[in-house]
Order: C-alpha cells, then sequence, then structure tokens
C-alpha cells in the first residue's frame, strides 16, 4: 500500500516543555510520508524550547513559521496554505501519540472514497482514569448528529466504535486536501479567544461537501488539557474568556443553524452552562448564575456585533495579513517546494 502524504499541522502559542514533548512524539511516528509545520505564534520562547525549534527547522525536521498575531484558526489556516501533503491533520501542542497515529488516520482515506475527515479519538488527561473504569459506548445517540443539540452528546472519549459523526475535536482532526483545494473551505477567524467551536463551525460547513466525518477510535492520543497557552490568546481564568466563550457558541450558531436548532443550542446553551445543570455541573450560587448571565448576554450581543461588522468582508483577519504586511509572518525554513518525506526520524536529545 502507498501511504499518502500527511501534513501535521500544530498550532502553538505560549507553550514550552510540553511543546517539546509533543515535538518529540510526532516525530517518533514510524510512517512513511509526512511533514510537520509548526505556526508559532509565541513572542518570546525560553532559550531551551528556541534551540529546539530552531534546530528541527535547520535539519528539516520541521517548517517552522513565526506569526505576530494570536489567532487558532488563522494559524491553521495559515499552515494549510503553506503544507503539501494528501491529508491535513490538526494535533494541539499539548498531546501525546501512541505508535501508528498517523497510519490510523491515514488508513480510513485509503478504504473509503466518501469519507472528507477523520475525527480521532480523545482521552483527556484528566479523564484517563474515568476512561479505564467501563465506561464503553457502541453507538452514540441519535441526538449526537443533531446540530441543535449534538454538542451535549458526541462523546470521544469513551465511543469505541467507528461511525459518521457530526463534529471532531480540534486537537484531532484530520481532513482530504480537497476540502481546503476544491471546496475552498478555511476556518473562519472570527471565532477568537479560546477559539472554542471554530473546528465545530468548519466541520458543520464541511459536511455541506457530501463528504462524511468519520470517527475512528484507533486514532487516538492523549490530550494534556494545559491550561494556559496552546491555542488561546487570553486565559481561560479571565473575564475576556467567558466572554468569547459564549460569543463563539453563537456565532456558530447564528451562521450555520436554522432558528430552531439555534433556540435549541441557545437553550442548552443557558441550562447548561449559565445554570450550571448537567453534564455541565457548575455552582448554582445565585452570584454565579447571575455573572454566567451577564456573559452570556454579553456574548450574544457581541456576536450579533461581530456578524454585523463582517457582513461583506473577508472573514480572514490574520491568516492574510502577511500578503499585507511581510512583516507578519516569518518562515524560519521556507517549505520547499517538492514534499519531503519525513518517516521515522527521531528528535534528537542533548547530550
Amino acid at each position: 500500500m502507498t501511504w499518502p502524504l500527511i501534513s501535521v499541522i500544530i498550532p502553538t502559542y505560549g507553550r514550552e516543555e510540553v511543546l517539546r514533548s509533543t515535538l518529540e512524539s510526532v516525530l517518533k511516528q514510524d510512517y512513511a510520508a509526512f511533514e510537520v509545520l509548526v505556526a508559532d505564534q509565541t513572542k518570546d520562547h525560553q532559550p531551551e524550547t528556541q534551540a529546539l525549534l530552531e534546530r528541527l527547522a535547520t535539519t528539516e525536521q520541521i517548517q517552522l513559521y513565526r506569526l505576530n498575531w494570536a489567532s487558532l484558526p488563522g494559524a491553521r489556516n495559515y499552515a494549510v496554505e503553506r503544507a503539501n501533503g494528501e491529508i491535513i491533520l490538526f494535533i494541539d501542542d499539548d498531546v501525546e501519540l501512541p505508535p501508528g497515529f498517523l497510519q490510523a488516520h491515514a488508513r480510513n482515506y485509503q478504504t473509503r472514497s466518501d469519507i472528507g475527515a477523520v475525527a480521532g479519538r480523545v482521552f483527556d488527561r484528566m479523564k484517563l482514569a474515568d476512561a479505564g473504569a467501563g465506561l464503553q459506548i457502541e453507538d452514540l445517540p441519535p441526538e449526537a448528529m443533531d446540530p441543535g443539540i449534538a454538542w451535549y452528546y458526541i462523546d470521544l472519549v469513551h465511543t469505541i466504535k467507528p461511525q459518521p459523526v457530526l463534529t471532531a475535536r480540534g486537537c484531532n482532526m484530520s481532513f482530504r486536501r480537497e476540502i481546503f483545494e476544491r471546496y475552498h473551505l478555511r476556518f473562519d477567524e472570527r471565532f477568537c479567544g479560546s477559539a472554542v467551536r471554530e473546528e465545530s463551525d468548519f466541520c458543520l460547513r464541511m459536511r455541506k461537501t457530501g463528504l462524511k466525518i468519520w470517527y475512528d477510535p484507533k486514532a487516538h492520543l492523549v490530550h494534556l488539557g494545559e491550561e494556559t497557552g496552546g491555542c488561546h490568546d487570553i486565559s481561560m481564568r479571565s473575564l475576556q474568556y467567558q466572554v468569547t466563550f459564549y460569543h463563539n457558541h453563537f456565532l456558530m450558531g447564528l451562521k450555520n443553524l436554522t432558528p430552531l436548532q439555534a433556540i435549541r443550542l441557545f437553550a442548552r446553551l443557558f441550562d447548561c452552562h449559565v445554570l450550571g445543570r448537567p453534564p455541565c455541573n457548575k455552582s448554582g450560587s445565585p452570584i454565579k448564575i447571575i455573572s454566567r448571565f451577564g456573559f452570556y448576554l454579553l456574548g450574544f450581543l457581541n456576536a450579533l456585533i461581530t456578524l454585523i461588522r463582517t457582513t461583506g468582508k473577508d472573514k480572514r483577519r490574520f491568516s492574510l495579513a502577511d500578503q499585507a504586511d511581510p512583516h507578519s509572518a516569518t518562515a524560519v525554513n521556507p517549505a520547499s517546494e517538492e514534499p519531503v518525506e519525513r518517516g521515522n526520524r527521531p528528535l534528537e536529545t542533548k547530550p
């Protein structure tokens, strides 16, 4: 079997040791042909991380792009347009990959032509004990394919059976190249802050092509779930994060859902994240409910403002900036015109 070239894209922001371990995990993959593109949005790295990135770039084990802005969807778009692979695979900068991870993704595209994307299984570090406690799901419930409420029923941790799904998790998802070239899809850079729901928005639009998103539990990884850095341009504990969290949910709903579906999504969002009912299980303190409701309203208003302000405008606020400003992004090692096979090339370590 001839394995397709895979472009592994890693957006990173404010990560150090965990980024180094992620790169080591990726470069240890025993796969016939893959390239690694790092879209680095960190202003200043620790010396050890900086030295490692520059060495890997110099030896062409990675393609390193330094970006002078912070946007997860923007970083994804920027790297996509510089990737050579037939398969575009996105992972976070705080993951651990098992042997055979890349083959697991690629095998799905080799066996089924109707698959446009693969959603991999995600073992969250904080839920590993729970995942091994015996809870297993064969078939996701019908609600998991309903865009209005699916987000509270899609379980890509405990599901053990391959099947079509509505969306993937951004830390472990891959797509055929034609999704970006033939259908000209890009991630919406209006999703901000933690960029939560940006992958859901993309998957909903991708499904309109008629291609399936296929869940494969064998394409699994461990997501370490660091609370700061990574994909976030703001702290998860900040007030701004709370507003953008709701903003992104409302933006996804207003863009992609029918009025009835949107109402159901916004109602579940209120029930779970504002009132704190299961599966969110947040504090029922009146003060906290009132404060969360304030963020909920601000998020909705901000989403409406976003849509009004960007009507008729290009949605790529960041990734196209380099065309207007050559100093907004720098390629430490420009990608070669010919795809480079990077099979089993282990990460070097200092003596």
